[in-house]
């Protein structure tokens, strides 16, 4: 079983939402839509669903064309981040709609009801109607609904954005687990690159109605092929600057020089992008062989446990995560050490060139 996309796209009164897209998605696997708002997730989840369709291309359902076919006649299960139930339906109800408009008989809708309210924690409020939910019970009432449609295709649009904390975490585990035995292709929307690394299976990077890169979720992590894919994986966005090799040396943008080494040893003569996540930045050198800079503190986000800096190098705009707390004031001149391990090198075109060499090993 198989979702193939073939030259897929989607242009709105002359404006390309989507453009021509060739994609594979295989049976019983999760494959996660990781990009900004507005980069095109959901207009390509609503071409899947043949709720849209496409200005060019085709679709593929199990090799089939369904381009033009219907969404009632496909096998097809979506959840939106704002939850759909039908509010004057108990909870009970909203979960086996699917299977009355199937045919379904009694003993195996009320079997698959209950099964499906219990792994949702919905058991005891099966008699009650949606509105008198809070909204986390109300979305794992939506994602029940999904799960007992038996669907090939399950789409997931940003379904736990609206959830509390706790809930979230707790189903952002228990999604693959629920799925994962169904057989079916599992497409998940999210602008969180911590949710695409913790749902696992396979990510597509989306930028500006394209998508980057396609593949294991780790490997795109850590083998970014572009510097695009490295900014929409890497949450806040990967920090970029520009950087001479010569020789043994790199020069960055304030004059200041360093050994190359790490990813940098290996490059030729010439002028590159370096790109390192803000969670490699650190206030202190971590060994010998770190890179420093000197940049100017502009502001300081302390988020309890952890502190966001943005920083000023050179004219560059770079975010550093730092562990604990500091209090720092605005404009104050700071000494930031980076490991050249951590490292990626991309050509002026934003191609790859050369991973972190940490990456290596990982």
């Amino acid at each position: 079983m198989s979702l193939v996309l073939e030259g897929v796209s989607k242009v709105v009164e002359g404006q390309t939402h989507i453009y021509p897209t060739d994609l594979t998605l295989e049976g019983g696997t999760m494959n996660v839509l990781l990009g900004p708002t507005l980069s095109g997730k959901t207009t390509l989840m609503r071409l899947m669903a043949g709720l849209d369709a496409p200005a060019t291309g085709r679709i593929l359902w199990k090799g089939h064309d369904v381009t033009g076919q219907r969404v009632q006649d496909r096998k097809v299960a979506m959840v939106y981040q704002q939850f759909i139930n039908y509010p004057s339906m108990t909870v009970y109800d909203n979960i086996a709609s699917p299977m009355k408009l199937m045919g379904v008989s009694r003993a195996e809708l009320d079997r698959k009801v209950r099964e499906a309210a219990e792994l949702m924690q919905l058991t005891p409020m099966l008699d009650r109607k949606p509105l008198e939910l809070s909204g986390g019970q109300q979305q794992r009432c939506a994602l029940a609904r999904a799960l007992v449609k038996d669907a090939g295709l399950v789409l997931l649009d940003e379904p736990l954005a609206n959830l509390d904390y706790k809930l979230r975490e707790e189903l952002r585990a228990e999604i693959p687990r629920i799925f994962e035995e169904s057989g079916a292709i599992f497409v998940y929307a999210t602008t969180e690159p911590e949710e695409a690394l913790l749902l696992g299976g396979n990510v597509a990077t989306m930028w500006q109605g394209e998508i980057t890169q396609f593949g294991p979720t780790p490997q795109v992590y850590r083998q970014p092929k572009d510097a695009t894919t490295a900014r929409v994986f890497s949450d806040p966005p990967m920090n970029f600057t520009s950087i001479v090799k010569a020789g043994d040396r790199i020069s960055f943008g304030d004059g200041q020089s360093a050994a190359a080494t790490g990813a940098l040893a290996g490059l030729p003569d010439g002028t590159f992008t370096a790109g390192f996540r803000p969670d490699h930045l650190h206030l202190s050198a971590q060994g010998s062989g770190g890179l420093h800079f000197r940049c100017t503190l502009r502001v300081t986000e302390i988020t309890g446990s952890e502190t966001f800096m943005h920083l000023d190098h050179a004219g560059d705009r770079w975010v550093g995560l730092m562990h604990g707390v500091h209090h720092l004031e605005f404009g104050t001149p700071i000494d930031i050490w980076l490991d050249a391990a951590h490292v990626y090198v991309f050509a002026q075109s934003g191609h790859l060139i050369a991973p972190a060499s940490y990456t290596a090993a990982a």
